[in-house]
């Protein structure tokens, strides 16, 4: 066995993982590796390990376990410990069950499939909205600040009731948070602006008298700081990755005409589609990673208690043992098993609503600029592999 890797980061292609991936995945199922400021981990690259990994109880998701494969977001002394804080009450998406099953069926019910179907004329109604204000801008356009990023954003923003005052802020420090690379004073201002007005938001919902979702928390007995770490947890990533999806999608679609010509001619091929694109791209591009809690072995690998292991998702979605050709987008394969939303009790709580949005999103652009193209060429595109979630900065189009 080699000695540890830092975690794959240049991409040759921009619609597929790091190039370092294919060899990893080839030779074994787990490898060593590094981490800026803890110990030596590992990275899972295949489909089978990483559905073993995240689906052993004895591996945690608790935030104060879990170190981080990426340096800090801002320059720090050499070998300054840096350790997460346990997660606050409410943020159930750093904690481990018996807390995190218990946030996450209070607000299950909402994010159910049935639910999610339910919201789709709304969804649609937003989607012409903006259609329409982008014809008005007229070309070119940027698909990104006009279409993709408010779609998702008013989706979930008017799902949780959040008042229109509020939101901008709101969204962008959230994006601010979203960076890899961000000073320290960015740090600390995007934090306490999305502290500010997510406390606000939870106070105004424990004086209402319903208020949807997050009122009827705390008509449950929820106080006001786990009210606004559910509404983190749940705006932290319905503001940013369908957004993402939206955008990559849209230029993986359009730089493979085939498939759109298919997709247009076969509508029924939506929804697989939709899963397709969440294998071929999974925007997740640093993975989920988990914390062993007591010595154990994982395809032969011997993982110590306390070392982090790196689930690599665009890695695993491209295992070629589950996915045949799985560098080709292929509109109309089979993608059951990717694991774009994760996997076991982890599994992403919004991914109905994102499958909503994704299929209002991809139709009603296509359907009301039938010539859609890029304005410039592809590899003049800013990608956003300086961001959390991997996508595209800037999209500008013409139709």
């Amino acid at each position: 066995m080699t000695g540890p890797i830092s975690l794959p980061r240049a991409r040759g292609c921009l619609f597929d993982p790091p190039d370092a991936y294919h060899a990893l995945t080839e030779s074994a199922a787990l490898h060593p590796l590094r981490f800026p400021l803890a110990d030596d981990g590992w990275i899972v690259t295949q489909h089978a390990a990483a559905k073993v990994v995240l689906g052993d109880s004895r591996f945690s998701h608790r935030n104060e376990l879990i170190a981080s494969p990426l340096p800090p977001p801002f320059p720090l002394p050499p070998g300054t410990p840096i350790s997460p804080p346990p997660a606050e009450p409410g943020a159930f998406n750093k904690m481990d069950p018996p807390e995190h099953t218990r946030y996450r069926r209070l607000v299950g019910g909402w994010f159910s499939a049935r639910a999610a179907e339910r919201l789709i004329p709304a969804i649609e109604d937003t989607a012409r909205e903006l259609l329409a204000a982008m014809v008005e801008h007229g070309a070119p356009a940027d698909l990104v600040r006009l279409y993709a990023r408010p779609l998702p954003a008013r989706v979930i923003f008017d799902f949780l009731e959040v008042p229109e005052d509020i939101r901008e802020p709101l969204h962008n420090s959230l994006d601010v948070l979203m960076r890899l690379r961000m000073s320290l004073e960015e740090l600390i201002e995007a934090v306490t602006v999305a502290t500010e007005l997510l406390d606000e938001l939870a106070r105004g919902k424990m004086t209402e008298h319903g208020g949807g979702m997050l009122g009827e928390l705390a008509q449950r007995g929820l106080d006001v700081l786990e009210v606004r770490n559910v509404a983190w947890a749940l705006l932290g990533g319905g503001t940013d990755t369908t957004a993402n999806m939206i955008g990559l999608g849209v230029i993986s679609l359009l730089e493979h005409p085939d498939q759109l010509e298919s997709l247009r001619n076969k509508p029924e091929l939506l929804d697989n589609a939709i899963e397709e694109l969440l294998r071929y791209l999974t925007i997740s591009q640093f993975g989920a990673s988990r914390t062993a809690t007591e010595d154990l072995e994982v395809f032969g690998h011997p993982v110590r208690a306390g070392q982090t292991v790196v689930v690599a998702l665009p890695a695993v979605n491209r295992d070629p043992r589950v996915f045949p050709e799985p560098d080709r987008l292929d509109l109309a394969r089979s993608t059951r098993g990717h694991l774009a939303f994760g996997y076991g009790v982890h599994k992403c709580i919004g991914q109905y609503l994102a499958r909503a949005t994704l299929r209002v999103a991809y139709p009603a652009l296509f359907e009301r600029f039938p010539e859609l193209r890029l304005a410039v060429p592809l590899h003049q595109l800013a990608m956003r592999d300086d961001m959390d979630h991997y996508g595209v900065h800037e999209i500008p189009v013409r139709w």
